[in-house]
């Protein structure tokens, strides 16, 4: 069993920046693709972006590319979310996931693929 805490989420003004980190217990976190995903106000949960177990790999979403920026550190068992340039779009509760049986060099995209899910931070952009 594998456990996700978020943390970092807040309220921040359109045009701004925050870090989301994700902390995992256990000591097998590195061979966990990792993912975020968000859940907007009255929407499903969407995709976001994912990184592979050693990091080699990235996938994100095309209403976040090139202003997010996953990344993690192995030896903090941590993965990361930069968010820049935040949009009144982007006002979500955003969760962690980790997929437990990853190949190596693999990030998922898809939410059936994760095993394991944080209980979500939130994020409110105003505008």
């Amino acid at each position: 069993q594998v456990q996700l805490v978020e943390s970092g989420g807040g309220l921040v003004q359109a045009g701004g920046s925050l870090r989301l980190s994700c902390a995992a217990s256990g000591r097998t976190f590195s061979r966990y693709a990792m993912g975020w995903f968000r859940r907007a106000p009255g929407k499903e949960r969407d995709f976001v972006a994912t990184i592979s177990r050693r990091g080699g790999t990235t996938v994100y979403a095309d209403s976040v590319k090139g202003r997010f920026t996953i990344s993690r550190d192995n030896a903090k068992n941590t993965v990361y979310l930069q968010m820049n340039s935040l949009k009144s779009e982007d006002t979500a509760v955003y969760y962690c996931a980790a997929d437990a049986e990853s190949s190596w060099g693999w990030a998922p995209t898809s939410q059936d693929a994760y095993d394991f899910w944080g209980q979500g931070t939130q994020v409110t952009v105003s505008s």
